[in-house]
């Protein structure tokens, strides 16, 4: 199992590395569902750990629809993100149907220049789920989904978010299970679903809550 763990902080960074997390996303704005954090905080966590830190692409969170000025950010963005070492980005592009853009979506994984992709949660506000894999899987440069197989949490999407593993094996895709995640029943979830990407949020903070610091024993909790 990979744990990938959300960090908005220098701090929160290093005591996700020290307590074991394999990768991070680095956001900002966490109560508004992440988007993309300064450039001071990207190269500072960039230059403080090891692991691999993946960057939020998301100027705004009123939706996943992006005008051309919103385009024109997230391309800028990424250069920057690209430019600081960071060693991939998490983007997710829809139209006003809330299907893939993959007009948008293509620009931006130019931009990318070889970084490592995943495709956010923007995936969890699309109906045909398992449609949207396949398309996803045409672009061998993103590596994974961030889904929790729809609307609701994880640990109650069991059954679809098996489904998407099954439909995801044998492309370049991974699913990487997240939102609503807990220590508690973790190996019972992958073992159910057939998961061996999970991505933490506030299940890993003081009193779950993203207003508090990392909790590094659940961490540990998890790593085992």
């Amino acid at each position: 199992m990979l744990l990938e763990v959300i960090a908005t902080s220098v701090e929160d960074a290093l005591t996700a590395e020290q307590a074991g997390a394999d990768r991070l996303e680095l956001c900002a704005a966490l109560t508004e569902g992440g988007l993309t954090p300064s450039l001071g905080l990207i190269e500072e966590v960039v230059g403080a750990v090891d692991i691999p830190v993946h960057v939020i692409v998301r100027p705004h969170s009123r939706s996943f629809v992006y005008s051309e000025a919103d385009m024109q950010v997230m391309l800028s963005d990424i250069g920057h993100i690209r430019r600081a070492g960071a060693a991939g980005i998490v983007i997710g592009v829809l139209d006003d149907e809330n299907h893939i853009d993959t007009v948008k979506l293509e620009r931006l994984i130019q931009a990318a220049e070889g970084l490592n992709i995943t495709f956010h949660r923007a995936f969890d506000e699309i109906a045909d789920q398992l449609g949207a894999v396949g398309v996803l899987a045409s672009y061998p440069e993103i590596q994974r989904v961030l889904t929790s197989g729809g609307k609701a949490p994880a640990p109650q999407s069991v059954q679809q978010l098996k489904r998407l593993a099954v439909k995801a094996a044998g492309t370049s895709l991974t699913i990487l299970a997240g939102h609503g995640m807990t220590a508690e029943g973790l190996d019972r979830f992958l073992e159910n679903t057939g998961i061996t990407e999970v991505h933490f949020g506030s299940g890993i903070r003081f009193g779950n809550s993203f207003n508090q610091p990392i909790d590094p024993q659940v961490i540990r909790q998890i790593v085992g």
